[in-house]
């Protein structure tokens, strides 16, 4: 018989340090001659990023040694990082962006020299920096994204498609470097090359939109040691938004669109001249075919040589289809797999992702089209314990004010070693995803497992604003950001408590950056919550509109509205004004080398909450930037969170290190 234990007070193998070990994706996976490679966290080695190969016959191996650390800090989000060739006499060429530095470099794995650099370091402002590469061996270059600041203040800075010679000649020549565009565009994407190399295709936007506000799509003609000429834009626009562009090998251009309210694929066949020619390829589904371009060169498509095209698509989950644009059938590929991240490569018949289910972290996927068969390739999920410790998610929609729907997926308690008292309900820790245009996705995460294998629930709300439903779902948010967020998720919260699930006395609330908005918000309006855990937050829109990088400077004209025209609603709205009505513990966790929600944000609501007998705790890591990514850093922000709610919920756990709060 399984023993009784309280909610909260559960053993469970799942520490900290496993979860912590465990966590994070592959990324940017690509080809290179015949072999695929990808970038993947390395938590225990500082959160580097390090390039893998998995060689044609199986083996994985990483292709640089620590320290180097493969990513890029354009848009401070970054963006593709990376880009491959095969050369003849040579073998593999790799050009990537160096975290440290910011520095293009070129390397062969196996010519045994050590990587040599392509790109001059700046000494203004934040550098240069260059992101979402192609190499174009054929002109000895290498073709991306340059980022260039040329001051000290966040906006002081131009972005632009340009050339990098491959023989390093600009590794200390910031003139060697060739525009291949001008700056008239705040923001734009890596070129995408058509087949006969004759044209660019970018994406470009401006200040104040974001890019799931309105992008266009820009051409090129691609010219002989010039700037491309006859630029000009052939789809998307201010109120449209296209998330990816590339080339079908017929020579049609191939976009990701939402002008009908839900991301979808559309083309313009070859030979069009403008885009008065698109048409949509797969319409009428109410599923999304694309998502936020939050990092440059994300890829929700990929055009394959039979002219079909791989796709991930889905409303809320995602599945990866071929997509036949003749006919508009779409066959999506058996697996377990729930959650394709935007990452997609292929080579020949075969397609190469990263996807993960509630059952499996992310991990590198093969489908051959040729059978169907779809198999793991890379960083396969290996169980580090049993797999009766993990939560069993439940798809929920819920009811909020004026009968909007809210889309959640709910984890109650689960641990095979124990079952609870009859006459108690579980706590439950609501959790406000980040961006705030994102979402949580539907997959196995041992942080959740963490808490509901120790008896503690975790309910994921994918609050009106989140993607994956459609643009009317996303716009909910606009300048209402702070009210339907919170809302939404207090809604799930009193849902929860109403139906029996979780105890209403015994609710918290969780959020880092957007959601630790969310989650500061919450706790100072709605008095749902007994208390709340608030990681790398905004908190005080009149400090962070300057205090923040240059991609999200302008992000508030949309979820809250132009700071001349309304700039009581920016005051009202701040967390940090509320800071008085606070009166729940909280725990405060930030990086203080984080530049889009800086200390400063933090430092502010502390110095409000000073002497005001609200227990509380800071805990600040060096190191660590926007999003926490080394392992020591993660396990000393589970192990305080979790001490925080035994705390609060009054649950007696002689294992959970001390927290130590201050009034």
């Amino acid at each position: 018989m399984v023993p009784t234990g309280a909610y909260g007070t559960w053993p469970s193998p799942i520490d900290a340090a496993l979860a912590a070990s465990h966590g994070g994706r592959p990324e940017y996976v690509g080809m290179v001659g015949d072999e695929v490679w990808w970038t993947e966290p390395r938590p225990t080695e500082g959160g580097r990023r390090a390039l893998v190969r998995r060689r044609a016959d199986g083996t994985e191996e990483p292709v640089l040694p620590a320290p180097w650390n493969v990513r890029s800090r354009v848009v401070e989000y970054g963006g593709q990082p990376w880009a491959g060739t095969v050369r003849a006499g040579t073998g593999p060429l790799v050009v990537f962006s160096h975290f440290p530095d910011q520095r293009l470099y070129a390397y062969e794995p196996d010519g045994g020299a050590p990587p040599r650099p392509l790109t001059p370091l700046s000494g203004t402002g934040g550098g240069l920096r260059w992101a979402d590469p192609v190499i174009r061996p054929e002109r000895d270059e290498v073709w991306c994204v340059l980022e260039e600041f040329t001051g000290e203040a966040p906006g002081d800075v131009r972005r632009l498609v340009a050339a990098v010679p491959l023989d390093g000649s600009a590794a200390g020549d910031r003139g060697a470097v060739r525009e291949l565009t001008d700056d008239r565009h705040r923001f734009v994407t890596g070129p995408r090359l058509s087949p006969d190399g004759r044209r660019a295709a970018w994406l470009a936007w401006d200040h104040p939109r974001m890019p799931w506000d309105g992008t266009t799509v820009m051409t090129g003609e691609v010219t002989g040691d010039g700037p491309f000429t006859a630029v000009r834009a052939v789809a998307g626009g201010t109120h449209e938004s296209v998330c990816q562009v590339d080339w079908a090998p017929d020579g049609s251009l191939l976009f990701v669109s939402d002008a009908d309210g839900w991301w979808e694929p559309r083309r313009i066949r070859s030979g069009a001249a403008d885009g008065s020619a698109d048409t949509p390829l797969c319409p009428g589904r109410g599923e999304e075919f694309g998502g936020p371009l939050w990092q440059i060169g994300l890829k929700w498509f990929q055009p394959l040589d039979d002219g079909t095209i791989a796709v991930v698509h889905g409303k809320g989950a995602t599945s990866l289809g071929i997509l036949d644009p003749e006919t508009g059938e779409l066959v999506d590929a058996a697996g377990p797999w729930t959650e394709w991240a935007p990452t997609l490569t292929a080579h020949g018949t075969r397609v190469f992702g990263v996807a993960a289910s509630p059952r499996s972290a992310y991990e590198v996927v093969e489908l051959d089209t040729r059978t169907g068969r779809a198999r793991v390739v890379g960083r396969p999920h290996d169980d580090p314990v049993d797999p009766a410790y993990y939560p069993e998610p439940q798809i929920r929609a819920f009811t909020g004010p004026d009968d909007r729907e809210i889309h959640a997926h709910v984890y109650p308690p689960h641990n095979p070693d124990r079952s609870a008292p009859d006459d108690e309900l579980p706590p439950y820790v609501v959790w406000a995803h980040g961006g705030p245009t994102g979402r949580s996705p539907l997959v196995l995460d041992l942080e959740i497992a963490y808490f509901t294998s120790r008896g503690i629930g975790v309910a994921e709300v994918n609050y009106g604003g989140s993607t994956g439903y459609g643009r009317e779902y996303r716009e909910r948010l606009r300048g209402q950001w702070g009210v339907v967020d919170v809302e939404d998720c207090a809604a799930v919260a009193r849902a929860l408590a109403a139906e029996g699930t979780a105890d209403p006395a015994r609710l918290a609330v969780r959020g880092g950056s957007a959601g630790g908005w969310t989650a500061a918000a919450s706790l100072a309006t709605t008095g749902v919550y007994a208390c709340g855990t608030i990681l790398y937050p905004v908190l005080d829109l009149s400090g962070w509109v300057t205090e923040t990088h240059d991609f999200e400077s302008r992000y508030m004209e949309s979820l809250i509205g132009p700071a001349a025209e309304v700039p009581a609603r920016h005051r009202e709205r701040s967390p940090l004004t509320h800071a008085d009505r606070i009166t729940a513990p909280f725990l405060l966790l930030q990086g203080l080398d984080d530049v889009i929600c800086p200390p400063a944000q933090s430092e502010r609501l502390l110095e409000l909450m000073r002497g005001r007998g609200v227990p509380h705790a800071y805990i600040a890591f060096e190191g660590e930037g926007h999003g926490f990514r080394r392992a020591d850093t993660l396990v000393r922000a589970l192990e305080a969170e979790v001490a925080l709610y035994t705390r609060a919920f009054g649950i007696e756990r002689p294992d959970v290190p001390p927290l130590e709060l201050r009034k």
